[in-house]
């Protein structure tokens, strides 16, 4: 029989280390959150991004001396009908096979001895409990007793015509929303999407039907088409859920739905937008308890950390993250944040939405409707004795020049901006009418940056089809980065009002590279293909540079200009390449 083990949580968390899957600092702060919040220390790890859940899976059963089940999970058709579904659902448990004495029972929590008791109850058999992940149980069990969502749409139409069926008004689209189709549907769906780790669901008419689309780490995919006729209905279930008004369609709206799933408490954003053919829902799943990683597992490298976290050192200036939507800006600077030194500094950040809560840090709800925009609130908290402050976005000339001159007289402030590469987030505030001599002095760095899918750890994308625990090769997102860190010759050249290229230039000389050489750092180190590379990066401003005798644009991988001839880097005579002013060579110590 299992046993509770008084230091299990512990236990778990020494074999992950001794794995080396988890850090010791990770484990630490993990097994605090664990006693704050009384969840599992499988589940924190697992939402804090430390490990995933096979990992977890994997180390509970060797903790327990039970066998560890792979995904994927399949229960045969005998074990199944032993096990009632309600029960199943309730407990988390998958019934692989059946003997005439014994049941296999895949647990996500196999400690749970009542569950164990309930089973071999129910079915007059001993139970075999074998370990799994919450994520392989869960499929399983879709698998094993869900509804499709394609059968479930199905019957909608039957459903609305017991209640005037067609688009007929307010009053029967409220009806329609409250059938038990479209709320079955509705609640699936929402599950669905965070079983399969979407950060977005996309509900948008097109000729003739309603697809329904997931963003799942990044890219769009179809999951479901809607009957036409059906549109009105499951929108205005979201919308009843989100406590926006339905007669409502002409104009947007927002809303948030509160999910509870897995023991997480997730928040879902929705927002309507009216279109041509009717209306558009986008619902944006946040999970708060899931914070961004720490900096250094972000994906820089090496140089670039040690230079970002030189500027936080600092404590004074402006750090940007600057790149398009989507590509990972607000985690970068929550990262930032988690270095700060929250117990002894006043640390706060306006956001627009706040995503994630962070322990010792005062975070203010930009709400422009109310009044409370981004200048406002920035003034509001320099009368605060701040000493860092984290701005959702520079959206305007007003915002940067409160941002900058907060900078110049010493406070260190975080925000992002919308620019294709780190130089281009200058040229951005010189062109909103920031001053140059302020922008000079204010800005600390930028961290430019894109997101490319990781290989899955399990199947290293060898499947295209994907395996268990991804769908085409690739499981999760990392970034790609430069990092320009403002210097006296660059500080100059923006007084001067230099080009962009000029200031490119001085940048690359200071040691910032580009996106692209970053990119081909995660291919070198497996961490991404060179596919998704190319699909991220098809075109990026910055791959070229100007030469310094013409003046023509050179790819920054060239070894000299293409148009006149001149080198681009000093080498010596044994090959090697040598940093200006450099009077020796690093590796013959031939005098240059």
């Amino acid at each position: 029989m299992l046993a509770r083990h008084p230091r299990a949580p512990v236990v778990l968390g020494r074999l992950l280390v001794d794995q080396g899957l988890l850090g010791e600092g990770a484990l630490a702060a993990a097994l605090e959150q664990q006693r704050e919040e009384g969840r599992r220390l499988g589940e924190v790890l697992v939402a804090r991004g430390h490990v995933d859940g096979e990992a977890v899976a994997r180390a509970l059963a060797t903790q327990l001396g039970l066998p560890y089940a792979p995904p994927p999970l399949a229960a045969e058709p005998e074990a199944r009908d032993l096990v009632r579904p309600t029960l199943a659902r309730e407990r988390r448990v998958v019934p692989l096979a059946a003997s005439p004495r014994s049941v296999r029972l895949a647990m996500a929590d196999p400690l749970d001895l009542g569950t164990v008791d309930d089973v071999r109850f129910q079915t007059g058999r001993r139970v075999e409990a074998v370990v799994a992940s919450v994520t392989a149980v869960e499929r399983a069990l879709t698998s094993a007793y869900g509804e499709s969502l394609a059968r479930l749409a199905g019957e909608i139409p039957a459903a609305r015509a017991e209640t005037a069926a067609a688009d007929l008004g307010d009053h029967a689209a409220e009806e329609a929303s409250r059938s038990a189709p479209v709320v079955r549907l509705v609640d699936h769906l929402l599950e669905r999407a965070v079983d399969e780790r979407a950060s977005d669901i996309h509900i948008e008419e097109r000729a003739g039907d309603v697809r329904v689309r997931f963003r799942v780490d990044g890219l769009l995919r179809e999951v479901l088409e809607l009957p036409q006729g059906a549109r009105r209905a499951v929108l205005s279930r979201i919308k009843v859920l989100a406590g926006m008004d339905i007669s409502v369609r002409r104009r947007p709206q927002d809303g948030a739905i509160p999910l509870e799933r897995d023991g997480r408490r997730l928040t879902l954003r929705v927002s309507t937008l009216p279109v041509e053919s009717g209306e558009k829902g986008v619902v944006r799943v946040l999970d708060p308890r899931e914070s961004p990683p720490d900096l250094g597992a972000i994906g820089l490298a090496p140089d670039d950390l040690a230079r970002v976290r030189g500027v936080l050192r600092g404590m004074q200036g402006v750090l940007l993250a600057a790149g398009p939507t989507g590509s990972g800006k607000s985690s970068t600077l929550h990262s930032a944040l988690s270095e700060v030194d929250r117990e002894r500094l006043n640390v706060v950040t306006l956001e627009d939405p706040i995503e994630w809560r962070m322990p010792g840090v005062s975070q203010v709800q930009v709400r422009p409707r109310a009044g409370l925009t981004f200048p406002v609130a920035l003034r509001a908290v320099l009368r605060q004795d701040p000493d860092v402050m984290m701005v959702g976005e520079i959206r305007d000339r007003e915002t940067a020049e409160i941002a900058m001159a907060a900078a110049v007289t010493g406070h260190l402030v975080l925000s992002t901006i919308h620019t294709v590469d780190a130089p281009g987030a200058i040229t951005r505030l010189l062109n909103m009418g920031v001053p140059s001599y302020l922008v000079a002095g204010g800005l600390a760095g930028v961290i430019a940056q894109r997101l490319v899918r990781r290989v899955c750890p399990a199947c290293r994308g060898r499947s295209a089809s994907g395996c268990g625990r991804c769908t085409d090769g690739y499981r999760g997102r990392i970034g790609v980065f430069q990092v320009l860190v403002m210097t006296d010759a660059l500080r100059d050249e923006v007084v001067r009002g230099a080009s962009t290229g000029r200031v490119r230039q001085l940048a690359r000389d200071a040691g910032m590279g580009s996106i692209s050489e970053d990119a081909r750092r995660q291919v070198a180190e497996g961490v991404t293909t060179p596919h998704e590379v190319g699909r991220v990066l098809q075109s990026e401003a910055g791959a070229a540079l100007p030469c310094r005798a013409c003046a023509r644009p050179c790819p920054v991988d060239a070894a000299g200009c293409p148009w006149c001839g001149l080198a681009r880097a000093r080498s010596c005579a044994c090959g090697a390449a040598l940093d200006s002013g450099w009077r020796f060579c690093p590796a013959c110590l031939r005098k240059q």
